[in-house]
């Protein structure tokens, strides 16, 4: 890789690091667009500041890959997201050019100004901080929450806005209407309003413009803010013109583009049974809004939105708001449909406790992502709802196992119930291709046998009845295994689950989750009615689970093989 000290080779660096980004997410997958769309900035940054000394924070971490490259990795690189490879995100214990720790959005001007109070109360006055946060970012209420902090203070940090109008799809929202007056050279006021001092507009593809800006902003002190332009996914024609798919693109070929040929398959996935089982009873239903906070594209909702754009509202980045939204909506008689990853619904735990399940309102939470999501890790993965939602009162979970049982779930939802209800569901394609059958309610509470066994009960909630049905054939002996789908964690079938105790030698509890879940609930209810039956709970462990693909992280941590031992 080409000096990053020599100035004169910097554009050759530029092509270098595209090219390799390039060549390894083709092979591989990833987050494409953001990465090539700083590769300029990245380079200015490193070129003029003493990282890691000088501190630098990624934003959400979607454009990190340059950074890796730069910063001692480039080798490893080509292991990008594998189990025990590189993550795609930035992580302390990775190197120590990783300030901070990112996969979610909005957490950068928090973090650095943390670090910037730190440095001021050791007496360091030349160190400076970096925060590199992206248009649709900085919308989010935690950004204007640390944006209302840091111009009250005379933190040491340079807030760099990477204004690119894309989160995963085109952002949202009033501020982008102010960041387009901003590009058009209009005067700042918000920033400046808030005692930081805001410089722009900047190419951010021009390497001695960049340079020159950010040597200006080293000579300064106090809260600043740079607005510097990008184009997602720059030079490479094919991510510059389609910037959603390109996000993060499955395999494709570097020259041109093109996907790659995948295994065929007529098999749905979940996402896309959500949008258009949503599309069929928002047909039919015209009190039914869907809620998105940024994830139309990846949820499933685009085409819903073309054809519902007044009832399809994209929020933003903006869980806490998306949750308290819907509840707005559910006292005035609408049911809201909150589509949100399982990840990101832990940001607003809060607004679902107080604002929707104390209030006892109708808003179904499509849990999307729920489980192991593979090659984003920790950050992404879905892995705490179950345990998280259980202890709330009011609030009904259900996990479908399949395309049918989703359908008939978000059917179910709109009776209306008189809960709010939380609907979990992975990343990926369900097992069963002849789903699109006519709509049937399904009794709240109640769980279903799937198969007949002679003396070991094996109870299932979610997608995971798949892997646990073919494990249970790959026995010594399957007659042994009855296999029941739990369906709903709460309220749990109690029915079933004295049928269970009482007429098995052993009962076994699966679930895709962390302790707190499936598992917890039998065992209460085993406790609670003094059963003796040998109960043995298989869940993730109390660990944060790393990135990989999701067959690897299942063999390696949920261990389902262990049925054949029995």
């Amino acid at each position: 890789m080409t000096n990053l000290k020599d100035i004169a080779s910097l554009p050759t660096l530029a092509q270098e690091l595209r090219e390799r980004i390039i060549e390894v997410v083709a092979t591989r997958g990833g987050h494409l667009g953001a990465s090539l769309g700083v590769v300029e900035l990245t380079i200015a940054l490193h070129y003029v500041f003493n990282t890691p000394d000088d501190v630098l924070v990624w934003d959400v971490g979607h454009q990190c890959y340059a950074h890796k490259i730069l910063t001692g990795r480039d080798t490893d690189f080509a292991q990008l997201r594998e189990r025990n490879g590189l993550s795609g995100f930035p992580k302390r214990e990775e190197s120590v050019y990783d300030a901070f720790g990112t996969g979610h959005s909005s957490t950068s001007i928090s973090a650095v100004l943390g670090m910037a109070i730190a440095s001021a109360l050791e007496g360091n006055t030349s160190r400076h901080h970096i925060a590199v946060i992206g248009d649709a970012s900085i919308g989010s209420g935690m950004a204007f929450e640390a944006l209302n902090h840091a111009g009250s203070t005379q933190a040491n940090m340079l807030i760099i806005l990477n204004d690119n109008t894309m989160g995963i799809d085109p952002t949202t929202g009033a501020l982008k209407d102010y960041f387009q007056l901003l590009r058009a050279h209009y005067n700042d006021t918000f920033f400046n309003n808030l005692h930081i001092s805001y410089q722009g507009v900047v190419d951010g593809h021009n390497l001695p413009e960049l340079i020159n800006a950010l040597e200006a902003q080293k000579q300064l002190r106090g809260v600043r803010l740079l607005h510097v332009l990008t184009t997602k996914g720059k030079g490479f024609a094919q991510a510059e013109k389609e910037q959603t798919t390109f996000h993060s693109p499955a395999i494709f070929d570097k020259l041109t583009g093109h996907p790659l040929p995948a295994s065929r398959t007529s098999l749905p996935k979940f996402q896309e049974v959500v949008g258009q089982t949503l599309s069929e009873l928002m047909s039919l239903n015209p009190k039914i809004v869907a809620i998105s906070p940024a994830m139309c594209s990846g949820s499933g909702l685009s085409s819903l939105q073309k054809t519902f754009p007044e009832r399809v509202i994209d929020v933003g980045i903006a869980e806490q708001h998306a949750v308290t939204l819907a509840a707005g909506l559910a006292t005035r008689g609408y049911l809201p449909y909150c589509v949100i990853y399982s990840t990101f619904l832990q940001r607003a735990y809060d607004q679902l406790i107080h604002d929707v399940a104390l209030q006892n309102l109708p808003v179904v939470f499509c849990i999307d992502r729920a489980g192991i999501v593979g090659e984003d890790g920790a950050t992404h993965h879905g892995v705490f709802d179950m345990a998280f939602l259980r202890p709330i009162p009011n609030l009904l979970i259900a996990a479908p196992r399949n395309a049918a049982a989703l359908r008939n779930l978000l059917y179910t939802a709109q009776q209306p119930l008189p809960h709010p209800i939380a609907i979990r569901y992975p990343r990926g394609y369900a097992p069963d291709t002849d789903w699109q059958l006519p709509l049937q309610a399904v009794a709240i509470g109640k769980g279903e046998q799937l198969k007949e066994g002679t003396e070991i009960a094996v109870l299932s909630i979610g997608a995971i009845a798949q892997e646990v049905a073919a494990e249970i054939a790959r026995t010594p002996q399957p007659e042994r295994f009855a296999h029941y789908d739990a369906r709903f964690l709460k309220p749990i079938d109690e029915e079933m689950l004295h049928h269970l105790f009482s007429n098995y030698k052993q009962v076994i509890a699966v679930e895709e989750g962390s302790i707190g879940g499936l598992g917890s609930a039998v065992s209460e209810f085993a406790a609670l009615h003094r059963y003796t039956t040998p109960l043995l709970s298989i869940y993730l462990p109390d660990q944060f689970i790393p990135h990989g693909k999701s067959e690897t992280l299942r063999k390696e941590f949920l261990n389902i093989s262990q049925l054949n031992n029995l």
